[in-house]
């Protein structure tokens, strides 16, 4: 079905950046990066798909069973994302707030161009059908003039809630942990420019440059644009293997490397930040033990610190072998959303959410991923994220922090903007 043919390559980093600039004559574009972050356990340091052979378009309904048939009727390579609010295929949910983006609740393609970069090789997988195009591809990449990041138009970001609102709905959130319908959630809050013009690449471009996340992902499909710069991996499959990698707990960075020790290790001390992630941490095994083989579900690493160019988190590791007969899909749909992005219980939480937040999350706290021909996959958790509709000129990003009883409005809100920080940076330069 497909034609592999690897070259080596004597600056893998030029070469990266070639290809990202070759690959905007494309219709259809998922660029995933991990920035060649040491811990990412990806399969790939990089991987190019372009030009849909066929594609899947769905809104909620039946979503999952579509998605199911797809990838097991392509039995090839296909990428794409997963929005939140196919969490309304997964319960008896509904999702009325405010949607200016207009994305699809799910769309995966299957690409006729795959790149995959690793190890100083560019191995190319094409199908037949363009297989003859390889070598001349090959040569018209190394041609390729390398974009240098350009200057943004300053956008005027605007927040959905106002900080006052924000402290509203948070008390308001407070007053059902205290009584006892949640023991946590994820509450977010949404930036916006409306009737503006920018290049998706270029955003992404510069909002790369100065993250350096290990879950990068730019995707291009019909108007829909998605320039994300995620720390978190959401669930990966290799074989029979399942790998979720949950965050919570934000500290911010500091440009003194004593100060900088300081935060980290009151990250690591912080009770609050390691009861949030410990809550996380037992619904994602809950999750998993669902299609997991009897015994098989195990926390490798507890709240352990990383740190990234913006940010430090506290990122735990759970592990799990998918039992014999469940479909990769499966192993999705019983752990969607991400326990990271909704909270404890995940059913109440996720109505509390719909209730109090004011913008329909759409793509954002969704996942981003492939599949391969045998069925293994892998998604991130979509935040650091900015999402385009190039039809009607809206962008949007949102941000968020899980909410417990101990939490304090002010302090929630300053971890939101230092989570907005990078984004900010690029959109409006303002440093808040």
């Amino acid at each position: 079905m497909r034609t592999s043919k690897s070259f080596k390559l004597a600056e893998p980093d030029i070469f990266k950046k070639k290809l990202l600039s070759w690959s905007r004559q494309f219709r259809e574009i998922a660029w995933l990066d991990s920035n060649n972050y040491e811990s990412n356990t990806g399969e790939y340091e990089a991987v190019l798909a372009v030009e849909a052979f066929t594609a899947i378009k769905t809104d909620h309904f039946g979503a999952f069973d579509k998605l199911k048939e797809y990838q097991e009727t392509t039995a090839d390579w296909i990428f794409g994302y997963l929005s939140y609010d196919l969490k309304n295929d997964v319960e008896d949910l509904k999702s009325a707030n405010f949607d200016g983006l207009q994305f699809p609740d799910l769309y995966f393609f299957q690409p006729q161009k795959l790149i995959f970069l690793k190890e100083h090789t560019a191995e190319f997988v094409y199908l037949r059908m363009v297989d003859d195009e390889i070598d001349g591809d090959f040569e018209a990449i190394r041609q390729t003039e390398v974009e240098e990041v350009a200057s943004l138009p300053q956008l005027s970001m605007q927040p959905r809630i106002s900080k006052t609102d924000y402290f509203e709905k948070l008390e308001q959130l407070l007053r059902y942990i205290h009584r006892g319908d949640i023991y946590e959630a994820n509450f977010c809050q949404e930036f916006y420019a409306a009737n503006v013009e920018v290049s998706p690449f270029q955003v992404y471009q510069s909002l790369n440059e100065i993250s350096n996340p290990p879950f990068a992902a730019f995707l291009q499909l019909e108007d829909y644009n998605l320039i994300s710069a995620s720390p978190e991996r959401y669930l990966k499959k290799k074989g029979s293997e399942l790998l979720s990698q949950p965050i919570k707990g934000t500290a911010r960075r500091a440009e003194d490397r004593e100060e900088d020790q300081q935060i980290i290790e009151a990250l690591e001390n912080d009770p609050k930040e390691h009861s949030e992630n410990v809550m996380i941490v037992d619904l994602v095994r809950n999750d998993l033990s669902r299609i997991a083989e009897k015994g098989s579900v195990r926390v490798d690493e507890l709240c352990k610190v990383y740190t990234f160019t913006q940010v430090h988190q506290l990122i735990s590791s759970v592990r799990a072998r998918i039992a014999e007969g469940i479909p990769p899909v499966e192993a999705l749909r019983t752990s969607f959303p991400m326990g990271s992005m909704t909270g404890a219980p995940k059913i109440s939480a996720m109505k509390i959410i719909e209730e109090l937040e004011e913008t329909r999350r759409g793509l954002y706290s969704g996942a981003v991923g492939y599949f391969s021909p045998d069925g293994d996959f892998d998604f991130n958790v979509v935040i650091r994220s900015i999402l385009y509709n190039v039809k009607n000129q809206y962008l949007s990003f949102s941000v968020g922090g899980a909410i417990t009883a101990s939490s304090i409005p002010e302090k929630e809100y300053e971890e939101c903007m230092i989570k907005a920080r990078a984004m900010l940076q690029v959109l409006s330069g303002k440093v808040e």
